[in-house]
């Protein structure tokens, strides 16, 4: 009987230093890269590039975007941008990010929008391809992605 209980203690200590392992261990990272840069033509508002940051938790993924592209040309107020982000989704499909939650941007400074929020399922690779602005609800501009994402596609 002896036996028996010191076996359930060691097995029992075992599991619970296995659980403290694994609840002490560095979480990794969900999508691969978490950046990527692109150089994008935006028409008469410029071109250049733009930086992407993706964030992912479960099925819910989001893509903040920064671009030296275009330049505001007035005070743009926070929240004032509706943002559609449209990528290559394993290289046959498309999907959407979406949002408004761009930050205040002075006068002549870089456009920044997001976090863009999208949809992802494990394994989903995907790539800029377009973005749309709409400010303030009149002023449209539409970019391109003019090169690949460096390093590569998001792998979610």
């Amino acid at each position: 009987m002896r036996r028996f209980k010191l076996g359930i203690s060691t097995a029992m200590g075992a599991a619970a230093l296995a659980a403290g392992a694994l609840a002490l261990a560095p979480t990794a990272s969900a999508v691969d890269p978490t950046t990527a840069t692109l150089s994008a033509e935006c028409g008469s508002y410029g071109s250049g590039e733009a930086t992407l940051t993706a964030t992912q938790s479960g099925t819910d993924a989001t893509i903040t975007l920064s671009s030296g592209a275009i330049k505001a040309p007035i005070d743009v107020p926070a929240g004032s941008v509706n943002s559609t982000l449209t990528l290559s989704k394993n290289g046959s499909d498309t999907t959407t990010f979406t949002g408004n939650s761009n930050p205040a941007i002075p006068t002549g400074s870089d456009v920044t929008t997001g976090p863009l929020n999208g949809t992802v399922a494990s394994g989903d690779v995907l790539e800029a391809k377009s973005l749309k602005l709409v400010i303030f609800g009149l002023i449209t501009v539409d970019c391109t992605a003019t090169s690949a994402q460096s390093p590569g596609p998001f792998t979610f």
